[in-house]
């Protein structure tokens, strides 16, 4: 397939990456199991594998289903575009760092609306850390409004394709943050998210929560005041274990506690309201 039909279609380019994931899985994997190299928190158990994988299907699943209403609102939002931006590598570099200011903006507000937080904990439930916990996505991204994030890089006038392109783009580079192998990248920890940084986003240890919320680029959490160094050990996961290794029970736990607290008896609206779209009370982590 030539790059231009895969910007027609670039839904595919993770497929296209996923013999690079699995290599980098299994290199893992040898390190960590079978060489005994990392710590017991990044080992493979195969039930926990297996979820991650299931939630990769489930969330590849809704965004097909989801794909075609979200890219006529795209569409239309096109049609209102500010700016005629044609694609080159200066525009290229230019959508990739734009977006990644957007994703920042998604990732903060997914820590600190409820609403979002309910899609997002799947992701931080686990309490490992190896590259199989970057598959684990949920289903219910599209209806928290994922993709809202996105709209003003349609507006400005960047061609709706290549912004998913690049969202799908920045989204396989994240997967290689997820390690304990790689310690540190030396200069490139001041610029780029690196597995060091993603580590304490991950980590449920008091100063690491609501930290790091960076895609590619580090800068943004240092600008906007949500940096953290890795310097205590991480504990991985949330403050309010799923205990599961269902993906349904990982995908819908906080939704099903979210709505049980927003209908219950003798709340007012003000308070109904805030069940759903207040900063998370108690936090599983990201």
């Amino acid at each position: 397939m030539d790059f231009n039909a895969l910007i027609a279609h670039p839904e595919l380019l993770l497929i296209g990456l996923a013999p690079l994931f699995f290599i980098s899985i299994l290199l893992e994997w040898y390190l960590g199991d079978r060489r005994n190299k990392l710590p017991a928190n990044a080992k493979y158990r195969l039930p926990e594998v297996l979820c991650n994988l299931s939630l990769a299907g489930l969330h590849q699943g809704a965004d097909i289903l989801t794909g075609l209403l979200i890219a006529k609102v795209y569409l239309l939002f096109f049609g209102w575009h500010l700016f005629d931006i044609k694609m080159g590598l200066f525009t290229f570099i230019l959508l990739m760092v734009a977006q990644d200011f957007c994703y920042y903006w998604f990732h903060r507000a997914s820590h600190r609306i409820r609403w979002m937080w309910a899609a997002h904990v799947a992701h931080h439930s686990s309490e490992t850390m190896n590259f199989s916990t970057a598959f684990r996505q949920s289903l219910m991204y599209p209806l928290a409004g994922m993709w809202v994030f996105w709209l003003p890089l349609v507006v400005l006038g960047f061609d709706p394709n290549w912004v998913v392109f690049v969202v799908l783009l920045n989204l396989g580079l994240q997967f290689f943050v997820h390690t304990q192998a790689v310690k540190s990248l030396g200069p490139l920890e001041y610029i780029f998210n690196t597995p060091s940084h993603h580590r304490v986003h991950h980590g449920r240890n008091p100063q690491y929560i609501d930290k790091n919320y960076a895609g590619v680029l580090i800068i943004w959490d240092k600008m906007f005041g949500t940096y953290a160094k890795e310097e205590e050990t991480v504990e991985y996961g949330i403050t309010k274990p799923v205990n599961s290794f269902n993906p349904l029970v990982v995908t819908f736990s906080e939704w099903r506690d979210m709505f049980r607290e927003a209908f219950a008896s003798r709340l007012t609206l003000k308070q109904r309201w805030g069940c759903l779209f207040s900063p998370p009370q108690t936090r599983d982590r990201d």
